[in-house]
């Protein structure tokens, strides 16, 4: 009984393990995954469906029948296999493997483990291979769109950093995360992770109205927020407009556009339409302008006046229609038949392509009327009164009549050139040149006109002057003049005088009496000039022929005063001192005379003269002059004087001249002074004396080698030909002398010398 009832416990127990080793057979088959047991010698036991997952056709028996030639593993992954399983041997190192099968597209995870202690006598390593086939796919799928992904998130952050303007981005609490280097930049911070800690806002104010209420906004709305806000940037007050666009993650991203420049324009655009309306307002035209909807927009005075319009009525912006309409009530535009048609026709200008003109006869008036479409849709009409300037075109009708006439009566030969032809021409310039009607009609060129003129002058190569003044009358806008003679012998005066209309008017004056005057006075001017020739020689001859008499007088009257013939009275010596006296003065007027007649154009000695010591020298050969006359003679040296070149002689003369006529002029017990001084570019030698002065005549003639002096301010007469000769020589020397006196004043001579 025992027996039995052990027994068929033990059938029960069998029945029951075999029906569960069969429910984990059909598990295990119909499970993704495939176990195989490595055993601890190497054998390995291996499912058939695993062997179908790796191709083999026999099962294996190794470890390393894994990997066949065409077949099984890849040889890598194989040996990367082993050396897993090796390790999880000897250290229970569990592991996971991605492997895959030669020549198959199948993907396989191999999680392999030390095998349980409770597979006693079946230790080693159990792999569980599963089929990741498709699981793969989906990983490289979403490792390819997460590369995709992560480029295009890339590129979207460059773009961001490189952007010109300011970007950000907030977390749902308003708080900045992320900002560019514009944002950076715009807010002088150091760094994006300087800027984000801190929390340096662009706009200043957080406020009602401020950044963070236009994102909160925009969070809470879910809809995109615009708003314009003044900022500082760079130092400068800057207006930017703030966009804040919610994102699904619940932050708000925003950039900012500076608009500053744009407000500027706006704000000059809108000055520039208030000048330019004012601007129209001062124009003679009226003007009006349509808006696209055929309402008037705006007109100017001149026009509300042109057609009588009140302001009232057109504060209503009356249509296009209603305005043409007041102007017919009016009697401003033109009288036709089909008055609605024609407004219909005015009406196309509107859409016309261009602008379109035309010219309306109202009442005595003419207008001139321009249509322009406007790009957006309107229309400008601007109407000019034209009555003025059809009057003026008809007196400029007459005008030319008058200006005909007046040619043709002119005694002077006109032409007028214009445009390289002969326009106009009177009749007297057909007859000087002697042209043919016929040739003049032909309006010729200026080149065809030089041609025909050439065998009319004595000199035919004169005639290109004619040609060249003609154009740089009318090109250069030059007035030139010339003389042309023609080979009758008459002469005439040709001038080209630019005209305003870019033409050119020539002139021509018979002047063949003034040349046959001209050349009388030329004759009689050299025969003029060969007597003085004739008399300068004769005065020369003279001078030098009074030389020997005044040689001889002189010589006989120092003999007698000395006493070689014998003892004189009294009387008598002062009779020889006298005569002696006399003989000096008339010698020293010889010599001037021939100075003054020989001077002119002689050569100078060009030598270096030190002017202080001739000017002392000159005031030693005066100094008993002014003695004999108790006159204080005074030199007066600035030390700045130095040198200049020139003729010592010469120069000596000049001042010994200066000071005797000074002596010569000045009243007894009076005062001469000699100054001299000068600077880098000029010497000076002022004389000057205190005596009576001089009249203006007096000073007038005073350089005269021709005038008439009469008796000095001292009684005696003044030595008429000392400052003649002084000018003379001072200007051979290229300088300058000045004389200044008035009665009662004295006299001062200044001579500056060029160094």
């Amino acid at each position: 009984m025992w027996m039995l009832f052990a027994g068929l416990r033990a059938r029960a127990e069998a029945r029951e393990e075999t029906d569960r080793n069969t429910r984990l057979a059909a598990l295990l088959a119909s499970s993704p995954a495939q176990a195989m047991r490595v055993r601890p010698d190497g054998r390995v036991e291996v499912p058939r469906r695993l062997a179908d997952w790796l191709g083999l056709d026999l099962l294996p028996r190794e470890l390393s029948d894994l990997a066949g030639i065409e077949s099984g593993l890849v040889a890598g992954d194989a040996e990367m296999l082993e050396n897993h399983v090796i390790a999880a041997q000897k250290a229970g190192q569990p592991f996971s493997l991605a492997v895959r099968a030669q020549g198959s597209e199948r993907a396989l995870l191999v999680i392999g483990e030390r095998a349980p202690d409770g597979m006693r006598g079946q230790s080693g390593v159990i792999l569980w291979f599963l089929d990741a086939t498709e699981s793969q796919s989906e990983i490289d799928r979403l490792q390819n769109e997460t590369t995709r992904l992560r480029a295009a998130f890339d590129a979207l952050t460059a773009l961001i950093e490189t952007a010109p303007m300011p970007m950000w981005y907030r977390g749902p609490d308003l708080k900045l995360l992320m900002v560019n280097s514009a944002y950076v930049r715009a807010v002088e911070g150091g760094n994006s992770e300087d800027v984000v800690t801190h929390g340096l806002e662009l706009v200043e104010g957080a406020g009602l109205g401020g950044p963070l209420a236009n994102a909160a906004i925009a969070r809470d709305t879910g809809e995109a927020q615009t708003a314009a806000m003044p900022a500082t940037i760079g130092g400068a007050r800057r207006m930017l407009r703030l966009h804040d666009v919610p994102l699904p993650t619940g932050g708000v991203a925003g950039f900012a556009v500076d608009i500053e420049d744009y407000e500027q324009l706006r704000g000059g655009l809108k000055r520039f339409g208030e000048a330019q309306r004012a601007m129209l307002d001062r124009l003679s035209a009226g003007v009006a302008q349509f808006a696209p909807d055929r309402s008037l927009a705006f007109c100017n005075q001149p026009f509300r006046r042109m057609f009588a319009m009140k302001v009232e009525w057109l504060a209503d912006r009356p249509e296009f229609d209603r305005v043409l309409d007041r102007m017919r009530e009016a009697n401003r535009v033109p009288e036709v038949r089909d008055y609605p048609a024609w407004k219909a026709e005015r009406r196309e200008w509107f859409t016309a392509p261009d602008a379109v003109e035309e010219i309306w006869s109202v009442a005595g008036a003419h207008l001139r009327v321009v249509a322009q479409p406007l790009p957006e849709g309107g229309l400008l009409l601007i109407f000019e009164d034209r009555t003025q300037q059809f009057e003026l075109q008809r007196e400029h009708g007459e005008m030319q009549q008058v200006r005909t006439a007046t040619l043709e009566s002119l005694a002077e030969a006109v032409g007028v050139f214009g445009k390289g032809r002969l326009q106009l021409w009177n009749r007297k310039f057909r007859q000087v040149w002697g042209f043919e009607d016929a040739f003049l009609d032909g309006h010729p060129q200026i080149g065809q006109l030089v041609k025909a003129v050439g065998s009319k002058l004595a000199n035919p190569a004169r005639a290109e002057v004619l040609g060249d003044l003609i154009r740089l009358a009318a090109k250069d806008r030059q007035t030139r003049g010339s003389t042309v003679a023609f080979a009758d012998g008459r002469h005439f005066d040709v001038t080209a005088v630019p005209l305003p209309d870019g033409n050119a008017l020539v002139t021509m004056l018979d002047t063949t009496d003034h040349h046959r005057a001209e050349r009388a006075l030329r004759d009689r001017n050299e025969a003029l000039e060969a007597a003085d020739q004739v008399k300068t020689a004769f005065v020369a001859n003279m001078s030098y022929e009074l030389r020997t008499p005044l040689t001889s007088i002189k010589g006989f009257t120092e003999m007698l005063h000395g006493g070689f013939a014998g003892r004189l009275t009294k009387n008598a010596v002062e009779y020889t001192e006298a005569i002696l006296t006399s003989v000096d003065r008339l010698s020293a007027l010889v010599d001037d005379v021939l100075d003054l007649t020989q001077g002119e154009g002689a050569p100078l000695e060009k030598v270096a003269v030190d002017l202080e010591l001739a000017a002392n020298a000159a005031a030693e050969a005066i100094a008993p002059l002014a003695k004999a006359k108790k006159i204080e003679l005074v030199v007066e040296d600035a030390g700045s004087a130095g040198s200049v070149t020139g003729d010592l002689r010469r120069l000596r003369q000049v001042i010994e001249h200066l000071l005797r006529h000074a002596v010569a002029c000045t009243p007894e017990d009076g005062r001469v002074l000699l100054h001299l001084d000068g600077n880098e570019r000029v010497a000076r030698v002022i004389v000057s004396d205190n005596g009576p002065g001089m009249s203006r005549d007096a000073v007038r003639r005073a350089f005269d080698s021709f005038a008439q002096h009469g008796i000095s301010r001292s009684g005696e007469r003044a030595l008429g030909l000392g400052m003649p000769l002084a000018k003379q020589f001072v200007e051979a020397h290229g300088g300058r002398i000045e004389l200044i006196s008035e009665p009662g004043e004295g006299t001062l001579v200044t001579v500056e010398l060029p160094r």
